[in-house]
């Protein structure tokens, strides 16, 4: 007979956790952009910064902004402080904790390592784990390509009593529920594990938590080790890390703040960081800022001239899960809008929202930084869809003058 007491927290974990998505990527509704109002030849093509102030509704304490356009040019927007009590002014500079963002670090990191030929997207769990730990037959066929796609069925976390516990005491204080999958002990949630029918994406922290055990066990490198030394150092990010207080500007990082979330917590109170040591370091653990995420985004538009890397990025970039809307790429997601494809990651843990997003085809990226949880995360998608409006209205003067 089935444990009554399983089957009651899984039930209440279903609906609850269906309502939060903290670490989890969540496809943000764009804004139909706004067609430009000139008058071909009569005015220069609007430049970004003539637009992009009037689409932001600051909704957090702290808000930066960083764009890269079709030129490679950067720009940046600030606006807020870290928090009420220091008061710092915010900038490209300024540490964010990111959330999900680290899966796609971990994953390009591993990515990075199939490259080398070290790892294969091919490889099952069965041969990847310790032959110590129990898998069930379903968990035996799970591969390293199902892992990073969130194609394995795993579910989003496990669905017990103890974590049911962790998430009501999260609600009314907004301090982390992850223990478990930050253990050792995330892989004893393999050894039951029955695959759902159907294969299509289910995002999973458990299955990333997963991906770091493996990743530890087969290289001796933990995830945040591995992602410094085949990501952070060929690209020079100087304000990434998944051990932040090594990092001088985190005495000035952004402090988190309730939004949308903790549902019991007053929105604008600080709410705890969340700490992770173990296997939930490369799936939710990094601090980073605008200007070091802004060089990961131009490292997926231009070859960094790393070889490796650039295979590795560009495997990351396919998608392996078609669909119009979060078709399934390595790590990252695909959303299509007509003529326009946005490759993007989102990111939410503790008090903080983060979005990357990039258009390849148009050479363009937006990353979005705030310390507030807030489900409001669509800011991103909308400038790439309107600098793409912008372009096309350009493009369409060039000719119009010309005739």
């Amino acid at each position: 007979m089935k444990n009554p007491h399983r089957c009651l927290s899984t039930l209440l974990l279903s609906f609850t956790l269906a309502g939060c998505g903290t670490l989890s990527n969540v496809a943000p509704e764009a804004e139909v952009p706004q067609k430009a109002q000139r008058v071909c030849g009569a005015t220069e093509p609007r430049d970004i910064n003539q637009w992009l102030p009037a689409m932001v509704e600051q909704q957090s304490p702290a808000m930066v902004v960083g764009v890269i356009d079709a030129s490679g040019q950067r720009h940046y927007w600030h606006f807020g402080v870290t928090d009420n009590e220091h008061q710092f002014p915010v900038d490209e500079h300024t540490l964010f904790a990111v959330g999900s963002l680290s899966k796609g670090m971990t994953a390009e990191a591993t990515a990075v390592l199939v490259t080398q030929g070290r790892l294969h997207w091919t490889d099952t769990l069965e041969t990847l784990l310790p032959p110590s730990v129990p898998l069930s037959a379903d968990a035996k066929k799970i591969t390293l390509l199902q892992l990073v796609t969130h194609t394995s069925g795993l579910p989003r976390q496990n669905m017990d009593l103890p974590m049911l516990t962790a998430f009501i005491r999260y609600l009314g204080n907004g301090e982390n529920f992850y223990a478990h999958l930050d253990s050792d002990d995330v892989v004893a949630d393999l050894a039951d594990f029955a695959k759902p029918s159907g294969n299509e994406p289910r995002y999973s922290n458990l299955g990333y938590a997963v991906l770091d055990y493996v990743l530890s066990y087969q290289t001796g490198q933990r995830a945040d080790q591995l992602v410094q030394s085949l990501i952070f150092d060929p690209l020079k990010l100087q304000n990434s890390s998944f051990t932040p207080q090594k990092l001088r500007s985190y005495p000035q990082r952004a402090i988190g703040h309730a939004g949308s979330q903790p549902k019991f917590v007053p929105r604008g109170q600080v709410v705890p960081d969340w700490q992770f040591s173990g296997n939930m370091l490369g799936a939710g653990g990094l601090y980073t800022d605008t200007a070091d995420l802004l060089t990961y985004a131009a490292a997926h538009l231009d070859n960094t001239g790393d070889n490796t890397l650039d295979k590795a990025i560009d495997d990351t970039m396919r998608v392996y899960y078609p669909r119009d809307k979060e078709a399934a790429n390595i790590a990252w997601v695909t959303d299509t809008y007509g003529e326009q494809s946005i490759t993007y990651q989102v990111g939410y843990i503790g008090g903080y929202s983060s979005y990357i997003g990039i258009d390849r085809v148009n050479h363009f990226a937006v990353v979005v930084l705030q310390n507030s949880f807030t489900w409001q995360n669509n800011l991103g998608h909308s400038v790439l869809r309107q600098m793409l409006e912008e372009k096309n209205q350009a493009a369409t003067c060039r000719v119009v003058t010309a005739a």
